[in-house]
């Protein structure tokens, strides 16, 4: 039931096209005078996405247990036979992921595992694929738990979110100016910039997946400067291309400063804190 957490062959074949709309993308970089891909940090990005897949497997073993229990326990049966049965999951899905992503950058137990996609200095489509490997047990999923509870199938809850992530490759590049009306609506390269930059915009902003509605709403949203030129990558942090290093130095400093603690409230801080 619960092959959404796994690499499907539906999934292989569209990483197929990968190759080829980076290629594109490198072309038009040039084209644009833009900044090139820095081939060292696209190569660790690509050793990063090699153990995000292999992670996967632990995240069958940790989600589909409590998945399957709360769709037999579920309040009821929810049909998806009519546009607005489909729009209202869509909906939610897209609601709960802003609160998912959001809290990511808001809580260092998120932010631990959240933070890989972040360490990359330049935004392009190979940044897209720098996900961490620890997602099933920082528990960023467990957000979309209550649509299984209330009687959502959890294999198209995320497959719903799979189609949300999906969209989201097409937002890390720099050679998608803006477009338009859209940017009020949708969630659109120029607003992932932002989302993105380290310094010359507010931070932690712009947390949609495919829409932009949910910002604009709860005061999260941030319009990317008329002059462009963001710097990408962890405010503070120092580049690397040890793919070991990237994937936990979000949690080598967790751990530290957990170690550290003196009382049980600072051991909260360090582990629920701000990053």
């Amino acid at each position: 039931m619960f092959e959404f957490l796994t690499f499907s062959g539906h999934h292989r074949y569209g990483l197929l096209l990968i190759p080829a709309l980076i290629a594109v993308e490198i072309v038009l970089l040039r084209l644009q005078h833009r900044p090139r891909y820095n081939y060292k940090e696209s190569a660790t990005t690509a050793l990063i996405f090699i153990g995000q897949l292999l992670s996967r497997s632990l995240a069958v073993v940790i989600a589909t247990p409590l998945l399957s229990w709360l769709y037999q326990h579920r309040l009821a049966d929810l049909p998806l036979d009519n546009f607005i049965s489909i729009a209202a999951l869509f909906l939610s899905v897209e609601f709960l992921y802003y609160w998912m992503h959001r809290s990511s950058h808001r809580l260092r137990w998120l932010w631990a595992s959240h933070s890989v996609h972040h360490s990359s200095t330049r935004l392009n489509f190979s940044a897209a694929y720098r996900l961490g490997w620890t997602n099933a047990i920082s528990g960023g999923w467990l957000f979309f738990t209550p649509l299984v509870a209330i009687g959502y199938n959890p294999t198209v809850v995320f497959g719903v979110l799979a189609l949300n992530l999906s969209y989201q490759f097409f937002l890390h590049t720099e050679t998608i100016g803006r477009l338009g009306p859209l940017e009020w609506i949708l969630n659109t390269p120029s607003h992932h910039r932002v989302h993105h930059a380290a310094e010359g915009v507010p931070l932690d902003r712009n947390f949609g997946g495919i829409l932009i509605v949910f910002d604009r709403l709860f005061g999260t949203f941030a319009a990317e400067p008329v002059q462009r030129g963001l710097r990408y990558g962890l405010a503070g942090g120092v580049p690397s291309y040890n793919p070991f290093h990237v994937a936990f130095a979000g949690w080598k400093t967790v751990l530290a400063d957990m170690r550290g603690a003196r009382s049980a409230a600072d051991i909260w801080r360090a582990a629920f804190g701000k990053p």
